[in-house]
């Protein structure tokens, strides 16, 4: 055979490969809901921005994982537990998604769960944090990169001084919020066991008026020995202004606000100094993720990434991971391959746990610098290791 002819049979036998490839290649389908439209549509969209950069970045802006092409289909639930279910039926079902990622709210997180039972696939909950989730409402067919009740009492629990402390907590009457206190009570008894809540009072997140919940709160706390605290467990705005409002410093009453959004922290400058426990703050972690991930997020948004943003993009680094181990899109599959699975994040690595399928991370310990800026606001206190959260299995199965 000619030097001609041979080279031509090669470059046959190769086109006939990639072709072959090309042919086996398939579509994965991603769907990603979230709470866009109402009160927590900066979260949502944090939650997009961070999902599609991960991806981006993970896969080297192919979007594949091996030759199979990534497709993500974004739907709002606004923020309604039926119309949450309704869309995680259609991912499933008309969409034939193979695995789905959401949502923003708790309650809407909680209808979506027995959807992924019905249908025996995938569902990472990112960023929907009540306990239930990974607890008593779970399922086998649930994982969470997002972080749990439990692990943001840890953080907050840190932040507490020692000794004696009276803890009254203002919470949003939802899942979230009800759950949140909870938590922290365990927390407090685990690592501040002198700390005790003394009080608690519900709101929904549409109140304007929160001067009876400050008052029956003050009421309760006022003649407690030791420290005083009002802690918050909030999404949305905020009402710690309208508690300062009400000058809870007359009666020794420090406020405890949690971590927050940056524009809402941006407006807390004036209380350094303060405390508190965070997922996610953007100059904390360091690692080569988080360094992308600032630049890259300042580049294209003029503003540092959010901690939606870090969550969302942990999802997407959980999806690849599950895919690229599993090898396949089969259900059983990426579950054998994600239980136990770590995987590295813009906050370092999470790994799920085979139990109840909550990603175990680090929470971080804040304080409000003094001369805070509006985006160079928090100092790190500590950094809060997984192994040092020990977050209880809650789920019944």
């Amino acid at each position: 055979m000619s030097g001609s002819k041979w080279l031509t049979g090669v470059a046959a036998a190769v086109l006939g490969l990639v072709a072959a490839g090309a042919a086996g290649a398939k579509e994965i389908k991603v769907c990603l809901i979230a709470g866009k439209t109402g009160p927590l549509e900066a979260y949502a969209k944090q939650t997009e921005n961070g999902f599609m950069m991960g991806l981006e970045h993970l896969t080297k802006g192919t979007l594949q994982v091996g030759a199979d092409k990534i497709t993500v289909l974004v739907k709002d639930d606004q923020l309604k537990p039926d119309r949450g279910k309704s869309l995680l039926e259609e991912c499933y079902g008309d969409d034939k998604a193979d695995l789905a990622v959401g949502t923003t709210g708790s309650p809407v997180a909680l209808a979506m769960l027995p959807v992924a039972e019905e249908f025996k696939k995938v569902l990472i909950v990112e960023p929907a944090v009540a306990d239930s989730i990974t607890g008593e409402k779970w399922n086998r067919y649930v994982f969470r990169t997002g972080r749990s009740s439990t692990q943001d009492a840890y953080a907050a629990a840190a932040a507490i001084p020692d000794g004696e402390v009276a803890i009254g907590m203002m919470a949003l009457d939802t899942a979230f919020g009800r759950d949140g206190v909870a938590a922290f009570r365990e927390a407090l008894a685990a690592i501040r066991p002198k700390a005790k809540i003394v009080a608690e009072e519900y709101a929904a997140g549409n109140t304007a008026d929160f001067a009876p919940f400050a008052e029956r709160l003050f009421g309760a706390l006022k003649d407690k020995p030791g420290k005083r605290i009002i802690g918050f467990i909030w999404a949305g705005a905020h009402p710690m202004a309208k508690f300062v409002d009400m000058k809870p410093d007359r009666f020794e009453i420090m406020l405890a606000p949690g971590g927050n959004l940056l524009p809402v922290m941006a407006s807390w400058k004036q209380f350094a100094g303060a405390e508190g426990g965070i997922y996610y703050y953007y100059d904390f972690p360091k690692n080569a993720q988080n360094d992308w991930l600032k630049a890259e997020y300042q580049k294209r948004y003029n503003a540092p990434p959010d901690f939606f943003v870090a969550g969302g993009f942990s999802a997407a680094a959980a999806v690849v991971a599950a895919l690229t181990k599993a090898g396949s899109t089969d259900t059983e599959k990426l579950i054998a391959a994600m239980e136990g699975l770590s995987f590295e994040t813009p906050k370092g690595t999470m790994t799920f746990r085979a139990q109840d399928h909550q990603a175990l991370q680090e929470m971080y310990h804040w304080r409000i610098k003094k001369g805070a800026t509006d985006t160079d606001i928090l100092d790190l206190v500590a950094t809060i290791p997984a192994k040092d959260m020990p977050v209880p299995v809650r789920n019944k199965r």
